[in-house]
């Protein structure tokens, strides 16, 4: 997505929560391929001072002292920029996959506030789930988060000339725009270059999924239901190896962690009811629906 140079606007909203009086560790979270790593190289681009960025998204998940070894090195670049008065800007990229993440990061936040070393904090994120988790657990008071959501139509509109009607039908993935005009093509990218991805890394990887064929079958079924109220016997009833309800009902929630369905439960006066309910299978992007009904006989 380098090769774009539109500039969204979460990166101003993000240069600005640099400025803030308080000092906090900045969290951008959302899809993967909306720009939440072009935006963190964009804002380091503006930035007055060194820059330490990294990676987590390895082959294998990296140990806590990952984060630590970036952390050491952006207080040795503090200490030398001192006397220039220049911060540092830490970036931390895909920090999900580091075990432990949120209690390496705490210990290393309150230190670094204690010796009030000039380093400022982004931590990027495309598991909602486990981000939220670290979050909650350890950093209640220290962060604060950034939702990079797919893209609207006015940016769309911006960076490509999309009109309404295709935005509608290839959703906000501006990384698949260049494929738009041979569409066997885009869908193919979609489905083998982001939607595995994010199965493969984002949940499987980071999840305990003891039944991976029957979770890649419930997306596929949820994506040619899309809006749909469907019930959990109608899916037993139409997957295999399917098990019970509740395995379907954590599945679908591994899914919404990873922004790609949520199964939205029966709201009744103002309460969730939970026991009987049949989700309606939301679907976070149009371009997932038509990318994986346009080869019906794909499987995972």
């Amino acid at each position: 997505m380098l090769q774009y140079s539109y500039e969204r606007p979460v990166v101003m909203e993000i240069i600005n929560g640099l400025k803030m009086k308080k000092r906090l560790i900045h969290i951008i979270t959302g899809p993967r391929q909306v720009g939440k790593t072009t935006a963190a190289l964009q804002i380091a681009a503006k930035w007055n001072g060194p820059v330490i960025n990294a990676s987590a998204d390895l082959p294998l998940p990296p140990e806590p002292e990952w984060v630590l070894s970036h952390w050491d090195r952006a207080e040795t670049e503090a200490r030398r920029a001192g006397n220039e008065k220049s911060e540092v800007l830490l970036i931390l990229d895909e920090v999900q996959k580091v075990r432990g993440w949120s209690e390496v990061v705490k210990a290393s936040w309150d230190k670094t506030c204690r010796e009030d070393l000039p380093i400022q904090v982004i931590i990027l994120g495309s598991s909602s789930l486990l981000i939220q988790k670290g979050l909650s657990e350890s950093l209640a008071g220290r962060f604060f988060l950034y939702r990079c959501v797919h893209w609207t139509f006015p940016e769309m509109e911006q960076a490509f000339s999309w009109d309404m009607d295709r935005w509608i039908f290839f959703g906000g993935y501006p990384g698949a725009a260049a494929f738009v005009d041979q569409e066997d093509v885009w869908s193919r990218y979609v489905t083998d270059s982001l939607v595995e991805t994010v199965l493969a890394k984002d949940v499987l990887q980071l999840q305990t999924v003891s039944k991976p064929a029957l979770l890649r079958h419930l997306f596929m079924l949820s994506a040619v239901h899309p809006a749909q109220i469907l019930s959990y016997n109608k899916m037993l009833g139409q997957l295999q190896d399917a098990g019970n309800t509740t395995t379907l009902a954590h599945y679908l929630k591994l899914l919404e962690t990873a922004f790609l369905i949520s199964g939205l439960e029966l709201f009744k006066g103002g309460t969730q009811k939970k026991r009987g309910s049949s989700p309606k299978l939301i679907i976070w992007n149009n371009g997932l629906v038509n990318a994986l009904t346009w080869i019906p006989t794909l499987v995972f």
